[in-house]
């Protein structure tokens, strides 16, 4: 079996192109899905997830997490589309007695101490919880990867906040003075992934149900995005999370004091980074500074032909 990992995702557009490598990367053993509002609401979150694994159909399906009934008040819909998947609309059964994320965080981790990689691909409030829920997981946890804030970039939600770190500061903030060993991949990294249009006829495996499925979804967000911020292409940042799991040599990291602002009126999510030469504070992650983007396409193409 391949490196444990628990996905903690609200699934928009890229968070399907993440859980598509997640569950199909044989290197990875994707212990479970743990849902959570953001992109979309608690409960499209939990649907999402479904459709998701339903139409990926992984040869090991991981235990589900219900999402916490947390309403934040702002969402992804204008970028990810109605029900968050490009307004695709597909079936899917109801799971009935499904246990909250955060417990499913927990239980997976106390059965696999210090042998599960969490990818945090959303806001950070389940994360959090599962803190509360048991404070131990601090050290049984083997690390934390974080798709989350901003450092010399400007916000994708206000000037300043990266949309994960702004749904809900004070988790985030909780999770980054944690202790627990945590990566980060903010926004710097993260918008230089993007799929272009012409990029889409080279998903591999066309008649494939995942690619197929894929390809259906992400022209929504090619338009949203041109139409929002005059850029040609999708960002796949989620996915940036997965491959600094499965591809760690591809990042150039930094061990660095963060923290996350929580209050301010202008300032509310974002990320606070301490580079004075003399600081006395005290490393808390580890900070993605740059990626080998081709790299990465040859992970995301290697590993969406294993979906056959």
């Amino acid at each position: 079996m391949g490196r444990k990992v628990i996905v903690l995702s609200d699934p928009g557009i890229d968070g399907a192109f993440a859980i598509a490598l997640a569950l199909h990367d044989r290197n990875l053993d994707c212990l479970g899905l743990a849902a959570t509002a953001g992109n979309v609401t608690a409960e499209q979150a939990n649907r999402n997830m479904q459709i998701l694994v339903d139409l990926f159909d992984p040869p090991r399906r991981p235990r589900f997490g219900a999402a916490l009934p947390v309403e934040y008040d702002v969402d992804g819909l204008k970028l990810h589309g109605p029900g968050g998947l490009g307004g695709t609309n597909f079936p899917c059964a109801e799971l009935h007695h499904t246990h909250a994320s955060d417990k499913l965080i927990v239980d997976l981790v106390r059965q696999n101490p210090k042998d599960v990689t969490i990818l945090a691909l959303g806001p950070l409030t389940v994360l959090a919880r599962a803190l509360d829920r048991d404070p131990e997981l601090v050290a049984l946890v083997d690390r934390v990867v974080c798709v989350g804030g901003a450092w010399h970039e400007p916000g994708n939600i206000s000037a300043v906040a990266e949309f994960h770190f702004y749904c809900d500061p004070s988790s985030a903030r909780q999770v980054v003075n944690s202790g627990m060993a945590l990566t980060l991949i903010p926004l710097d990294v993260t918008r230089k992934l993007v799929l272009a249009p012409t990029e889409l006829s080279d998903l591999p495996e066309p008649e494939t149900q995942t690619c197929s499925y894929l390809r259906q979804i992400v022209p929504y967000g090619i338009q949203a995005t041109a139409s929002l911020y005059g850029i040609e292409g999708f960002h796949l940042k989620d996915v940036l999370g997965v491959a600094a799991v499965a591809l760690p040599q591809a990042f150039t990291m930094k061990s660095l004091a963060l923290d996350v602002e929580t209050q301010g009126e202008l300032t509310r999510g974002m990320t606070i980074v301490d580079t004075r030469w003399n600081t006395t504070a005290k490393p808390n992650v580890d900070l993605a500074l740059s990626v080998d983007l081709n790299a990465v396409r040859r992970y995301m193409r290697d590993t969406l032909i294993q979906s056959t």
